[in-house]
């Protein structure tokens, strides 16, 4: 049989790396945490957005996250690594704008919705799935309320949660759409506007506008991030695990 704190798990972390994205400096402190307290061992690999662009460019792996930091320098690639996860079964985190991007590649891919846009990057059209916020949420902390039953639920273990934001878009149109389509939306804020999402019958498939990678000081990684260590690890047992 194979042990799991024997394997060696392959993340792809697909974004624009930059020291002046907070989240970007503190995915290293959780990667050596995640090895050190749970014995999750993740090799990281970070995939700018052009790079993904190139096919079979997450394919591999054992898991990917869509990170912070647009806009992206290439949308197609962040789209496109999406894509592969969700076909693929690659467990998937996506957070800030890995969540609105995922909510687009849906919308598109599976939904039909093929003219849908992101304001950030095309602020002019006529489609927007992905809007300016009524407020900002940049530097804000709010609370979450997370359907039972949900897989945010059994990661998270409660169904309310607090948690840090950093972003300024959000999405409220086509949400109907993207659930008659199978996508659930499983986390609200206050007000009841999307928080959560996550793909039910995919291995691990979860999205949120908040930033579980600021929680805290980094030295105990999130629930959700360290759920998608323990995704990917089951996914490196299952195709790359050997006998010890």
């Amino acid at each position: 049989m194979t042990n799991p704190a024997a394997v060696t798990a392959r993340i792809a972390l697909v974004g624009d790396r930059s020291p002046s994205v907070v989240s970007h400096t503190r995915i290293p402190l959780l990667m050596d945490s995640l090895a050190e307290r749970d014995r999750l061992v993740l090799d990281a690999y970070w995939i700018p957005s052009e790079d993904a662009e190139k096919e079979g460019a997450v394919s591999g792996f054992d898991a990917v996250w869509v990170v912070p930091g647009s806009p992206y320098r290439s949308e197609e690639g962040v789209l496109a690594a999406i894509r592969t996860a969700r076909v693929e079964g690659i467990p998937f985190l996506g957070t800030c704008a890995g969540f609105q991007h995922a909510l687009l590649e849906y919308a598109r891919d599976v939904c039909g919705l093929v003219r849908v846009a992101h304001a950030e990057t095309d602020p002019d059209a006529e489609d927007l799935l992905i809007e300016p916020l009524a407020c900002s949420l940049v530097g804000h902390e709010g609370a979450v309320t997370i359907e039972p039953g949900s897989l945010a639920q059994s990661v998270i273990g409660s169904e309310r949660t607090v948690e840090r934001y950093f972003c300024a878009y959000g999405a409220s149109r086509h949400l109907d759409t993207l659930r008659a389509h199978g996508l659930r939306f499983s986390g609200y804020d206050e007000d009841g506007h999307v928080r959560i999402a996550e793909l039910p019958g995919h291995p691990f498939f979860l999205a949120s506008l908040f930033q579980p990678e600021l929680a805290g000081d980094g030295s105990r990684p999130h629930p959700m991030v360290r759920a998608l260590a323990r995704a990917a690890v089951e996914h490196a047992v299952r195709y790359r695990g050997q006998p010890v």
